[in-house]
């Protein structure tokens, strides 16, 4: 009697002992950055992606910390194993040797933005072919932001001028005093840039139509990181729930989207 008593005593403290364990692997580290009106640390609730990333991780039983830095910071804090995934990214096949992607939830178009005055248009409709239509935009200097994937194309369009900023808003600045003739950005996020940091930009600047792609976004887990595999899969699952039970339209009704 005393030993089945000392061996069902020895089952509880095991399961003890496991509870902080498993509390310990149901928590996910990700890095991000501010990118308006889709995330941002001083947006109401943080923003859709925000929300919804958070959501669909709790609903699986997780505990949630989003840290918010520069791009490059992100990202080299996420390729290290220091995170355990970044978001929100665009899906490139360069990516996967460093991380594996989730599966995808709504962004927004994508494109150009020039000077009004300046008459630039598409020689060509870009949504058909855009390496030939930037063939004949290759006069231009375009700004990018450094560390962003922006289109496969665009990307492999070493033919273009291309010079890095550290953020959208930069380039922004940078159009507008005629330093660059063009840049790739986020429909939505030139908007809101424009609207709250510098609305007297609004009538010189203009996005081209029509947008290259509607982008959608995902998380990237880091290979380096402990149990990704399995982070990835419980965020899709929590990602599904929401979508079936449409949450995730609701969530973003809420934000204006």
């Amino acid at each position: 009697m005393k030993r089945v008593r000392l061996t069902a005593l020895l089952v509880v403290a095991c399961l003890l002992l496991a509870q902080p364990l498993y509390a310990q692997s149901k928590k996910v580290t990700l890095t991000t950055l501010d990118w308006e009106p889709y995330i941002g640390e001083k947006l109401p609730g943080h923003g859709y992606v925000y929300e919804i990333v958070a959501k669909a991780f709790k609903s699986m039983g997780y505990q949630v910390d989003i840290q918010f830095y520069p791009w490059t910071r992100a990202l080299a804090l996420a390729q290290s194993g220091k995170a355990d995934g970044l978001f929100p990214e665009y899906y490139d096949d360069s990516r996967k040797t460093e991380f594996v992607f989730s599966d995808s939830f709504p962004g927004g178009p994508v494109g150009f933005m020039a000077r009004a005055d300046s008459r630039i248009s598409f020689p060509s409709d870009p949504r058909k072919d855009l390496t030939a239509t930037l063939q004949g935009m290759k006069q231009y200097t375009y700004g990018v932001v450094r560390g962003y994937i922006n289109t496969k194309a665009f990307d492999a369009a070493s033919f273009l001028r291309k010079e890095e900023a550290d953020s959208d808003d930069q380039n922004i600045v940078k159009l507008h005093g005629k330093r660059i003739q063009v840049i790739f950005i986020d429909k939505f996020v030139a908007q809101y840039i424009l609207k709250t940091q510098y609305p007297q930009f609004t009538k010189a600047l203009t996005f081209m139509e029509p947008p290259l792609e509607v982008k959608p976004l995902y998380i990237v887990f880091s290979k380096k990181a402990p149990n990704y595999e399995q982070k990835m899969r419980d965020f899709n699952a929590g990602l599904g729930k929401l979508k079936a039970s449409g949450a995730l339209k609701a969530i973003m009704g809420k934000y204006g989207f």
